[in-house]
């Protein structure tokens, strides 16, 4: 995926959306951030992020396994996610919806191109 804007997730959110699935391993968080949000968390970042978590109660650890110390969210920590993806929704409605605005204002007859036609194509295709 094309990201030219920069960092768009951050690590905490994709740790704390892993764990929302359930309990998980540091290698586990790893491959579900890897395979759901397409972005890949080194060790060093992770167990930072999982540190951090931990210490401002949003995670807690469970009773290591075979050296592995799985990971939960906690409640505060559910609380804590829910609010900034709920935030984040209206964020990404507003944008889409503009987006699809800007589309329907370029494609009619003597508007002029207003938007690159790649921005219009993707904003139709989210409103459907």
């Amino acid at each position: 995926m094309d990201d030219d804007l920069g960092r768009w997730a951050d690590p905490s959110l994709l740790v704390m959306t892993s764990l929302a699935a359930g309990p998980k391993h540091g290698y586990a968080i790893m491959q579900d951030v890897a395979s759901q949000a397409g972005v890949r968390l080194g060790p060093g970042t992770l167990y930072g992020v999982i540190s951090r978590l931990e210490q401002r109660g949003l995670i807690e650890p469970l009773a290591a396994h075979d050296r592995r110390r799985p990971y939960r969210i906690t409640a505060e920590g559910s609380r804590v996610l829910a609010a900034q993806l709920h935030r984040m929704r209206k964020v990404a409605e507003t944008g889409l919806g503009r987006l699809a605005g800007a589309a329907w204002s370029a494609a009619r007859p003597g508007a002029g191109a207003r938007i690159r036609p790649a921005v219009a194509r993707a904003a139709v295709w989210e409103r459907a």
